[in-house]
């Protein structure tokens, strides 16, 4: 997983006054999942992007390149 995607998940998250669990309540996912995408363990598949820039109302280009 590129380290600044999750850099840039985690920036725009906190940027946004959430908190992880806050947006994987959001994502209808549990907290653990979407802390995996900012950890670089797993990655969002391209309709969980989508959803992410709804939720903090940013480009998937913005999420994924900063």
């Amino acid at each position: 997983m590129d380290k600044k995607f999750c850099q840039n998940l985690k920036t725009i998250r906190k940027s946004c006054g959430l908190t992880q669990k806050q947006v994987a309540d959001k994502l209808k996912v549990v907290e653990s999942c979407y802390a995996n995408w900012e950890q670089g363990r797993t990655e969002p598949n391209i309709d969980m992007l989508r959803k992410l820039g709804e939720i903090f109302q940013v480009s998937i280009d913005e999420i994924i390149n900063g």
